[in-house]
């Protein structure tokens, strides 16, 4: 890994931490202003390490956790917590591409 990615993930961590203890606090403004470089430097490092397909598996994941988790964290500070459901498809399709990940590496290996 380069150290121009890591910087970018080292970012992001910064960035989705603000975002969780802005939620977690009860700061609105905050958390949902973290919320939008959280999202799009997840989706920048998702493009940037697409030509390795466990990086990429990974990062779209994540990407999918933190639009999930932005999601919910609006719906509890705007809407009483009732968007909730509005989140679950992003979680689902983040576990989804993870269990498809996997399931082709346990499946190379079987054959290798």
């Amino acid at each position: 890994m380069n150290s121009s990615l890591r910087a970018k993930e080292n970012l992001h961590i910064v960035f989705w931490l603000l975002k969780d203890f802005a939620w977690i606090s009860d700061f609105k403004v905050l958390g949902v202003t973290m919320a939008v470089p959280t999202f799009f430097l997840s989706l920048w490092i998702t493009w940037l390490g697409r030509s390795d397909r466990s990086e990429l598996a990974h990062n779209l994941a994540i990407s999918c956790w933190i639009t999930a988790n932005a999601i919910w964290m609006f719906g509890e500070f705007c809407f009483d917590d009732s968007k909730r459901h509005w989140a679950m498809p992003f979680f689902a399709v983040g576990l989804c591409i993870l269990a498809l990940h996997y399931l082709r590496v346990w499946l190379e290996r079987l054959k290798s």
